[in-house]
C-alpha cells in the first residue's frame, strides 16, 4: 500500500482481474480489454497495464492474433546439483532439450579464467533449449574443457542428460558449485529461440561446477522465462 494511502486504479483492476483468473481456470480466454474496461469503470489503458504486469508474472498469456488467456502455473525448479532432468521428472513433467549449437572454440580470457585452463584452448561448447512438456523454458549454453574430456562427443547423445552421461559414461564426479542468478533481458535471437517476448524479464543463471578435487568440471549459462518458472532452495541454520 502506497504511504499515502490510495490504490493506483491499474492495480485495483489487477486484484479484480486476479479473481477473475482463478473463476476462468488454465487456458480459458480472459474477456477483451474493451470488456473489462466497461465492466470496471476505467480506460483501456488501466487494463491494458494491469494485463501487462500479469504477464510478466506469468499469471497470463498473450497469443498473438488469438487473444490473452490464463497461463499455466509456473514451474518451480529447486537449486540443486541434479541434473534437469531428473529434476522435472521428480515432478512429473516429461523433460526435453532442442540442439542449438554443438562445437569446439578456442577459450577467450574469462571463459580460460572460470574453468582454470589456458586462453585459447580447446572448449565443447553446447548450447540447447530446455524445454518441459515441450514448452520452451530456457536456454542452455554449456561449455566443457575438451582436452578433459576427449571421449565426450562419441558418447553423449545431445537429446539426454549431460549430467547422466558424465557421471556414466566418463566418472566425473560432481561435489560443489557457485551458481549466481540475476535478471537480465533476451537479446532477439534467445527470445526467438524460447518463443517469448524479448522485452519480458529473464532469470539468467551462472554456474561453475567443481569436483572432489576443486578442479573446475563446467562453466554454465543459462536463460530462464522468467513469466514461466521460478527456483527454490532449501537453507538450513548453521551450515
Amino acid at each position: 500500500m502506497p504511504a499515502h494511502g490510495r490504490v493506483p486504479k491499474y492495480y485495483a483492476v489487477k486484484a479484480r482481474i486476479l479473481d477473475e483468473i482463478a473463476v476462468l481456470g488454465i487456458g480459458s480466454p480472459l474477456p477483451p480489454e474493451r470488456d473489462l474496461a466497461a465492466r470496471y469503470g476505467v480506460a483501456r489503458s488501466t487494463v491494458r497495464q494491469a494485463i501487462s504486469e500479469l504477464i510478466i508474472e506469468g499469471r497470463l498469456t498473450a497469443q498473438q492474433g488469438r487473444g490473452t488467456f490464463v497461463a499455466r502455473p509456473k514451474l518451480i525448479h529447486p537449486l540443486s546439483l541434479a541434473s534437469y532432468t531428473e529434476a522435472l521428472r521428480a515432478m512429473g513433467i516429461e523433460p526435453g532439450r532442442r540442439l542449438v549449437t554443438l562445437e569446439t572454440i578456442p577459450a577467450d580470457d574469462e571463459l580460460a579464467d572460470a574453468l582454470e585452463i589456458a586462453a585459447e584452448a580447446p572448449v565443447i561448447q553446447l548450447e540447447r533449449v530446455l524445454l518441459a512438456g515441450g514448452e520452451p523454458l530456457g536456454l542452455e549454453t554449456t561449455y566443457l574443457p575438451a582436452q578433459r574430456y576427449p571421449r565426450l562427443l562419441d558418447v553423449f547423445d545431445p537429446s539426454g542428460s549431460l549430467y547422466r552421461c558424465m557421471q556414466d559414461q566418463l566418472g566425473v564426479v560432481w561435489a560443489e558449485a557457485t551458481e549466481r542468478i540475476e535478471t537480465a533481458l533476451a537479446s532477439p535471437r534467445e527470445a526467438l529461440l524460447l518463443q517469448t517476448n524479448p522485452a519480458l524479464p529473464m532469470l539468467l543463471m551462472q554456474r561453475v561446477s567443481r569436483d572432489p578435487a576443486g578442479t573446475p568440471i563446467e562453466r554454465v549459462r543459462s536463460l530462464y522465462r522468467g513469466d514461466r518458472i521460478g527456483f527454490e532452495a532449501r537453507l538450513v541454520a548453521g551450515r
